[in-house]
């Protein structure tokens, strides 16, 4: 089935911006499922409400796939018990509304690719490569993560070809872990720094969306990282060089850490090697398999 409209819920996050651009590009026409108008998107958009269950008329008219990166973000503020219930509910009630809409409401929907997270398998520091089939972690992370695919897991019943991308440490320009480390005027390693990052350049979540759209054959769930994942010394050494910024031999320690961030301090000083040979298997291929190309080229685009 030719897909040609798709309606996009969290478009007007990190990834959503850019995704929408990409799809745009490729001659696709784009709406999206927002919480408010904005007179001045590029987009049509229709309102949603998912703690009132609520999406407006028409939305799903001669959509023919939804993309649905819809939920708080994770490292946006400290987490206290309200803001947990907010991370848990953006994404768990978002998917649950879309099951129920598509559920009851006539449409023409075919696929819906799903955003999950490496979060899944929790911020353990294991040494072993986690594959789509590893166990899931227990942390709160991950207890998200598994109540986020087992709500949007839901949209198989409905005879919809379902793709779930685990996405990892996002690099961009315009915010996520890069933009973070390099705020401070010196760069230095978090704790003991030998937490792994498994990190994916932006142009490739994006190429990785477009991919599973495009691919009648992928389904389920899919690692959204680049071949080499680094350590957090590693990344963060590297990416001072390219950047031109000091990077100092001790490290910012943990329990500054705590005091700063809370339990979030949690995803800065754990982490977990991620494989890709699923996705690569498949036939995607990546535009950044290197980690200092991938930094350099987001350098460029300053």
């Amino acid at each position: 089935m030719t897909i040609k409209k798709i309606l996009v819920t969290g478009g007007t996050g990190l990834v959503g911006s850019a995704l929408c651009q990409l799809l745009q590009q490729e001659g696709y026409e784009v709406a999206l499922l927002s919480r408010s108008k904005n007179a001045n998107s590029p987009y049509p958009i229709f309102t949603w409400d998912y703690q009132s269950n609520y999406i407006e008329e028409g939305a799903f008219e001669g959509i023919d796939a939804i993309v649905h990166l819809a939920g708080a973000g994770v490292a946006d503020k400290r987490w206290s018990a309200e803001r947990k219930k907010v991370l848990l509910e953006s994404r768990t009630l978002t998917s649950a509304l879309l099951y129920d809409t598509l559920k009851t409401v006539p449409n023409q929907v075919k696929t819906v690719i799903a955003a999950s997270a490496i979060g899944l398998y929790g911020c353990t520091n294991a040494p072993q490569m986690m594959t789509e089939d590893s166990p899931k972690g227990t942390d709160f992370l991950a207890n998200i993560t598994d109540h986020w695919e087992t709500n949007t897991g839901r949209i198989k019943e409905l005879d919809i070809r379902l793709v779930q991308l685990r996405i990892g440490v996002v690099l961009s320009n315009k915010g996520g872990a890069l933009v973070k480390l390099l705020e401070p005027p010196v760069a230095a390693k978090l704790g003991k720094g030998d937490q792994y990052m498994s990190w994916i350049h932006m142009d490739d979540v994006c190429g990785i969306f477009l991919w599973a759209l495009q691919n009648e054959q992928a389904a389920g769930p899919y690692n959204v990282v680049a071949p080499g994942p680094l350590t957090n010394k590693d990344f963060t050494k590297k990416a001072a060089n390219i950047f031109k910024k000091p990077f100092v031999p001790f490290p910012v320690p943990r329990k500054l850490l705590y005091v700063i961030l809370g339990q979030m301090a949690e995803i800065v000083l754990g982490g977990s090697k991620i494989s890709c040979k699923k996705i690569q298997s498949e036939g995607y291929q990546f535009k950044f398999t290197d980690f200092e190309s991938a930094v350099k080229d987001l350098k460029n685009q300053n």
